[in-house]
């Protein structure tokens, strides 16, 4: 098992998680906090460089103590991701948290219309972020807004697409890898390209494979990660006081 033992989280720490389904990025800040209120850090900050969605997986960073600080850094990263999106079908949430609400033709979609579909969003383009979001409408979510049936009108956001390739194809479903700036919401990515083709799409599985240089290879399951933090009282020395804080 890998030690922590002597690492000041109150000075500073990244740790690099494997974002588990189903959980949201706060489930997972809360979860490494009380891990280290457990082993002694009382009060002590921590955050998330980057938020995934509960159906989400993959890279997250979590800094602790005075490295929430690089937040915003992190942030800023070039991020990674594999998507899958199927096709003919479109929900309120362009994922699966909502219920399909229209089913449209994937008769006429072909690999090349795919592929050159595909590269009409390589570069910097308009995006309208999904209504169900954590953007920000007069002071609210979008997403309670649209979970209450309000109406939602989010302004387009420029960003970049570096890379987007197919990895695989069939008429009701691809998956696709993706490189991209900050703010780019594969949600809705997944809706654009449905559209573009002539058709629907909806996103039905996403990870994050990269942030940065951070690879999802570097990263820890959140249980493993759990684990070790939990033993850090066991493994540092019982008269080093200046860590428990």
């Amino acid at each position: 098992m890998q030690s922590l033992a002597g690492v000041d989280f109150a000075e500073g720490y990244i740790a690099v998680i494997d974002k588990p389904l189903e959980w949201t990025s706060t489930d997972v800040v809360r979860k490494i906090k009380f891990a280290l209120n457990r082993s002694g850090y009382r009060k002590i900050k921590v955050g998330h460089a980057g938020t995934l969605d509960p159906l989400a997986t993959g890279v997250m960073a979590i800094c602790t103590g005075k490295a929430t600080k690089l937040i915003d850094t992190l942030q800023a990263h070039t991020k990674e991701y594999v998507a899958t999106i199927a096709l003919g079908a479109t929900t309120p949430s362009f994922d699966l948290e909502t219920e399909i609400d229209a089913r449209y033709p994937v008769e006429h979609i072909t690999r090349e219309l795919v592929e050159s579909t595909l590269s009409q969003f390589k570069g910097a383009i308009e995006q309208v972020p999904p209504a169900f979001s954590a953007c920000k409408i007069a002071g609210q979510r979008a997403y309670h807004i649209a979970r209450k049936g309000g109406d939602v009108d989010i302004k387009p956001k420029t960003l970049v697409i570096d890379e987007i390739e197919l990895l695989e194809f069939s008429p009701e479903s691809i998956v696709v890898r993706v490189v991209c700036s900050k703010g780019t919401y594969i949600r809705a990515l997944a809706r654009d390209i449905g559209k573009a083709l002539g058709s629907g799409g909806h996103l039905t599985a996403l990870r994050r494979t990269r942030v940065g240089d951070i690879n999802v290879e570097d990263c820890l399951p959140l249980d493993k990660a759990i684990e070790i933090l939990q033993v850090i009282d066991i493994e540092m020395p019982d008269d080093d006081d200046t860590q428990r804080k």
